[in-house]
């Protein structure tokens, strides 16, 4: 089997997919927190986290790929592996929406079943563990961005516009 060529328009398809990753991360992660939260959100949305969800793993996977084939294809340099060896760890996060989105299908599903208070509880425990995902996962992603913005552009620009 062959690697994998992770470019586009000749671009590193890292830098691109990142961009997704940094939208979607706490964009789903927010619609999972609410729809556990908001019973007619969670009818509405529960599938479509679930779906959303399960993309932005695997988004969050195929970029981390990219991103090690990109770094086999610069020099190597300190704040380049400050960078990836922080951004292995996005990745238990996505799952962790994952399994947030799993959940609020369970507790759509079993709505029906349930008390008024027994539902009141699982939404309040369930609301608190996927805003800790969210909080959590992104505070990850921000590490992992600055991380990679200081290996980019360190040292790359002037403090001061350029005469031309």
């Amino acid at each position: 089997m062959s690697e994998l060529d992770y470019q586009f328009a000749g671009l590193p398809l890292h830098v691109l997919l990142v961009h997704a990753v940094v939208v979607l991360f706490p964009l789903i992660g927010l619609s999972v927190v609410l729809s556990a939260a908001i019973a007619p959100l969670r009818r509405a949305l529960w599938l479509v986290n679930l779906i959303a969800a399960v993309g932005l793993a695997a988004l969050v996977f195929f970029t981390i790929e990219a991103g090690k084939w990109l770094e086999q294809r610069v020099p190597a340099a300190p704040l380049i592996q400050a960078h990836t060896a922080v951004g292995d760890q996005l990745l238990p996060w996505a799952f962790a929406v994952v399994g947030g989105a799993m959940l609020v299908a369970v507790q759509h599903r079993l709505g029906p079943r349930l008390s008024t208070a027994q539902l009141r509880w699982i939404a309040l425990m369930l609301s608190i563990a996927t805003l800790a995902v969210l909080v959590l996962g992104t505070l990850k992603l921000v590490q992992i961005g600055e991380a990679g913005t200081r290996a980019v552009w360190s040292g790359s620009f002037s403090d001061v516009p350029l005469q031309r």
